[in-house]
């Protein structure tokens, strides 16, 4: 997602790479190292229960992410509705 602010864009995008990165760290390590011992099944689980910070994390950025397009929205729309009451003001 695009904002005007770069430097916000850019470091929750770094963030939600980041969190993928943990995700599949976290799932690939906990799977390898439980198979062998455990069965299939439980290296999935485990695999499953250690990808869960990483998706916390991604999940938490991308809602920051979304709150800043939200803000910005909001700026957009009361800079026009502004614009739209000096018109109105004017006209009277």
């Amino acid at each position: 997602m695009r904002l005007k602010d770069k430097f916000i864009s850019a470091l929750l995008n770094i963030f939600i790479g980041v969190g993928w990165a943990f995700v599949f760290v976290g799932a690939i390590s906990a799977f390898m190292r439980n198979i062998h011992y455990l069965g299939l099944f439980y290296a999935l689980s485990a695999a499953l229960l250690w990808s869960l910070p990483g998706l916390l994390f991604v999940l938490l950025s991308e809602y920051m992410l979304s709150g800043f397009a939200r803000l910005e929205e909001a700026r957009k729309q009361s800079e026009i509705l502004e614009k739209l009451l000096e018109e109105c003001r004017k006209r009277d």
